[in-house]
């Protein structure tokens, strides 16, 4: 009888918690709104950008959808090409969702040229509904800075200034930040399409 006891108090104070928490967990998952981060007025700017295609990308062509932003270049030996591995895999999820896009704007435009896109596309396996974006160098660290703000250092986009981030940035419809995540982990990319789903929930 003593030892019956026994695992009911372990069952009380272990296994119960335990339960509570993951219930928790799942609830604030599925129901709980994301938060609207930098504020509920910043929106995510304009720009006028060419794609690996060659065609002209602007805010227009997010109209009504989720879209996941980067900023990289094809040069980058280490970081970069981990963090669009993983993008990959969001790509994979979200291949059939015309609600969805990824947006990448390479921060080494003069080198990241049209042909460069495509070639980078090519072999990182960048498909669908996925823009990678070179044009003005001050426009992409202005939207970098300002827009974005993945990073708080100053600059002017000129010759001397580089930009260098490992964060994926979760846009909603409304142009309004809902998340940031490290691309180059896994956890955090999980918890990003994690979060993707919940946005589309609120739409």
């Amino acid at each position: 009888m003593k030892k019956h006891g026994h695992w009911i108090f372990i069952a009380a104070v272990v296994i119960l918690p335990l339960t509570v928490f993951a219930v928790v967990k799942w609830y604030e998952n599925q129901f709980t709104r994301l938060p609207v981060l930098v504020s509920q007025e910043h929106r995510v700017g304009d720009f006028n950008l060419t794609n690996q295609y060659g065609k002209t990308i602007s805010l227009k062509d997010w109209n009504d959808k989720i879209v996941v932003a980067n900023f990289f270049f094809t040069h980058c030996p280490v970081v970069c090409p981990k963090m669009m591995r993983n993008l990959v895999k969001v790509q994979n999820v979200y291949r059939n969702d015309k609600n969805f896009l990824i947006t990448s704007f390479s921060v080494d435009p003069e080198r990241d040229t049209v042909a460069q896109l495509q070639n980078f596309a090519s072999r990182m396996n960048v498909e669908g509904a996925w823009h990678l974006l070179t044009g003005s160098k001050k426009e992409i660290y202005a939207m970098a800075r300002k827009s974005f703000r993945v990073t708080a250092t100053d600059g002017d986009g000129g010759p001397q200034d580089f930009i260098h981030s490992e964060s994926l940035v979760l846009v909603d419809k409304q142009g309004r930040i809902r998340g940031y995540y490290n691309g180059t982990n896994d956890t955090e990319v999980a918890n990003l399409i994690r979060d993707i789903n919940r946005l589309q929930k609120e739409n």
